[in-house]
């Protein structure tokens, strides 16, 4: 069927759950050196790791448990509760300004938003035409790119105003704001009719499915097969990861690589910016102005996020899945080396601001994209839900360790550590990338269907 205000009302709705996670990153990478000026005593390298890192804890926890329970009891319920324990969560946070109960409550956001990455690609896959399901699942994760473009405008914006450093809690309420938004689009929202269909919920998948795409759409309940008596998701965590192993590697371990780039560098970009000497900072400037001028430099180079995956949806039917994703990741090694030999060499500030903005283009190209729509493509219905989540929980263990040790990796050695060990994690994800798909491809055409992807 063609395009209706439905799907793009979903795909809309959904994206709003990719939108916050990365609002969230980039707002708790300007609170981090804030609550440096403030003296935090307790604040080291590695609880300034801690910190970044507890809303990807809370990620891949609330990914790994909400996932099967979505799969068993349906997506609705969930998908408008996340955004609620978002809301309450950042509002804790801004009115209560303590270390604990920031990392606590970074935690319970992160789980809410470990949520909507099991549920935004399973609703966008199973609502949209065929024809236009993986580039709308990737539009979808293109939002996340709004998410850090306008978490950074917002906090640069709170900044330039004045704000003191002390008042840091202030900036949770763009979260609470942002989640709250997202509620409110999720009131009247429908069930997955593939989800009930599926299910063997026929009149509820025929009047989920008017309500949402129009009185005139009917379900093709004949061209449908039986729901099976006992789902594959009913089978344990690791049963289910060693039946799918071929889908867990491809769909989950060039996911974590990308983790690094994302959120590792992302979380402290305003911190990498100052260590690589961008922001010209003069002994004259106040402590927070420093700040406040390294978020600067940091919009500018989120700005380039859109560019990239708008390249990637492009590109994603004639490249293929895994091949975008591989080259992806060389090119963004490729950009980071470019960026040491700037900072190596002393080159003018507008090459490693260039090389910079290379990698998050390329980065966002490839890898951000691809891992995003890789599990909503291989995974059946019945599955989609788990799938995704043990790929995002994956993930996000690779992103919890490269948020917590990018400060350690920065106090050891510098830019330069950094640099390389980054480097070579773009390099493995690429490689991982091309050996896992040429693998699942080749099992692909031996007919072997448990493995056989939709790339």
């Amino acid at each position: 069927m063609p395009l209706r205000a439905g799907h793009y009302r979903t795909v809309f709705t959904a994206s709003l759950g990719q939108l916050t996670g990365t609002a969230l990153a980039t707002t708790v990478g300007v609170v981090i050196p804030l609550m440096q000026i403030v003296g935090h005593p307790e604040l080291s390298a590695s609880m300034q790791g801690l910190v970044g890192a507890a809303d990807l804890i809370g990620i891949a926890a609330g990914s790994a448990v909400l996932g099967p329970i979505a799969d068993r009891r349906g997506y609705l319920a969930m998908f408008r509760a996340c955004p609620v324990l978002i809301m309450l969560a950042a509002a804790v946070a801004a009115l209560v300004p303590s270390l604990p109960v920031l990392l606590v409550c970074l935690f319970v956001m992160g789980f809410g938003i470990g949520g909507e990455y099991t549920l935004d690609s399973g609703y966008v896959s199973e609502i949209m035409p065929v024809k236009w399901r993986s580039t709308m699942v990737g539009v979808t994760k293109a939002a996340s790119a709004g998410g850090n473009i306008i978490a950074a405008w917002l906090c640069f914006m709170v900044l330039s105003s004045g704000l003191e450093a002390s008042h840091w809690p202030r900036l949770m309420w763009i979260i609470a704001g942002i989640a709250a938004f997202m509620a409110f689009t999720r009131i009247g929202f429908v069930q997955s009719p593939l989800w009930l269909l599926k299910h063997g919920h026929m009149a509820q998948a025929e009047a989920a499915a008017e309500k949402l795409l129009g009185p005139d759409v009917r379900v093709a309940t004949a061209a449908q097969p039986a729901a099976p008596a006992t789902p594959r998701s009913s089978a344990g965590t690791l049963a289910f990861m060693r039946d799918n192993a071929a889908r867990v590697v491809l769909s989950g371990l060039p996911w974590a690589c990308e983790g690094l780039g994302v959120y590792g560098i992302g979380v402290f970009l305003p911190v990498l910016v100052a260590a690589l000497g961008l922001e010209h900072f003069t002994p004259q400037m106040a402590p927070a102005a420093h700040v406040t001028k390294s978020v600067e430099i940091t919009l500018w180079i989120s700005c380039i996020m859109l560019p990239g995956f708008i390249a990637g949806l492009l590109l994603l039917r004639r490249a293929g899945k895994v091949s975008l994703q591989a080259w992806g990741f060389f090119l963004s090694a490729v950009s980071l080396a470019l960026l040491m030999a700037a900072y190596e060499f002393r080159w003018p500030s507008w090459t490693a601001i260039g090389a910079f903005m290379a990698f998050e283009l390329f980065l966002n190209m490839g890898p951000h994209l691809v891992t995003y729509i890789m599990p909503a493509a291989i995974y059946p219905v019945a599955d989609r839900a788990r799938g995704a989540g043990i790929a995002a929980c994956i993930g996000k263990i690779g992103a919890v360790l490269g948020v917590f040790f990018m400060p350690v990796l920065l106090h050891a050695g510098g830019m330069r550590l950094v640099l390389a060990v980054s480097i070579g994690v773009m390099l493995l994800g690429g490689f991982v990338t091309a050996s896992a798909g040429r693998f699942v491809c080749r099992r692909r055409a031996a007919g072997v269907r448990a493995s056989k992807p939709e790339a």
